[in-house]
């Protein structure tokens, strides 16, 4: 069922009517931040237990900018571009309806699908308007201060390598198919990069090149947010290491974690695009 076709503006009081005033802003914080999200994440925020339901939310929105545009004489970026499926990297097909139409979409292959899409997420982080597009529906802005947080981490000193770091690193070393690689990868543990840092588990499979920071289930709040830094920082220097080396620019910097992601950590995640894997054990 095309889900644009029995979704309405965001205007009403039905569920997916209130989901979509509450996603809007998120996704104008992730437009501003230059990011995309996928819909688990968007879930999360939402406190939604099953991402399937994003699809009449997000097609609310789509509608909601597609009236818009009308009053506004000008094309609205269709913002709902930015959530995209974790494995294929791109929205759903139910986005056919806002950048082309919806049959011509699916018809197209996943790589001229991911080419449109490419050049919409363009559009929507360069358009220029999206607080007066909040404030026209009377929507509030997504605002948070991480001041006190980001000054604690300016404090960390720093230690020795715990047990249970160099455990969950070489068990992460051990099973590549936790970050969905071959079983068959060989994991680097303290790879060296050329910026000075170290990662603490390198893969490449192909043209893929993976690198893992690894936080124990002993990591504080505190540490997990430097190691969502940390992967902003080394997915950049991998990126420029497969330049210098003429490789297809393919790298991911994960941050693998042996508990739980805080709630409150999930849009600091989300506003970085840092990818996170939870709750991995060594066995």
């Amino acid at each position: 069922m095309d889900t644009a076709k029995i979704a309405r503006t965001i205007t009403g009081d039905k569920l997916y009517q209130e989901r979509a005033r509450a996603a809007l802003p998120i996704l104008v914080r992730q437009a501003h931040a230059h990011s995309r999200l996928c819909y688990s994440d968007l879930a999360t925020e939402l406190n939604m237990p099953n991402p399937r339901n994003l699809n009449r939310v997000l097609g609310s929105v789509g509608l909601t900018l597609k009236e818009l545009s009308k009053v506004w004489q000008e094309d609205v970026p269709p913002i709902q571009c930015l959530v995209i499926n974790r494995n294929t990297k791109l929205p759903g097909e139910g986005i056919g309806k806002f950048i082309t139409d919806r049959d011509d979409f699916r018809k197209l292959s996943r790589k001229q699908q991911r080419l449109l899409v490419d050049a919409e997420q363009v559009r929507i982080f360069t358009y220029q308007r999206w607080q007066e597009v909040l404030k026209a529906l009377s929507l509030k802005p997504v605002v948070k201060d991480y001041s006190h947080l980001l000054s604690k981490i300016r404090e960390f000193q720093g230690g020795g390598e715990s047990e249970q770091h160099r455990e969950l690193k070489n068990f992460v070393a051990l099973h590549p198919e936790i970050l969905d690689l071959s079983k068959k990868t060989h994991g680097e543990v303290e790879y060296s990069l050329p910026s000075g840092d170290s990662l603490d588990v390198f893969f490449r499979q192909g043209d893929a090149w993976v690198g893992a920071e690894v936080k124990s289930e002993i990591s504080d709040q505190q540490d997990i947010v430097r190691g969502l830094f940390q992967c902003v920082k080394y997915r950049a220097v991998i990126e420029a290491l497969q330049a210098v080396s003429t490789a297809p620019q393919n790298a991911r910097a994960v941050l693998v974690l042996g508990g739980s992601l805080p709630r409150n950590l999930v849009d600091v995640k989300n506003i970085l695009g840092v990818e996170v894997i939870e709750n991995i054990t060594p066995k």
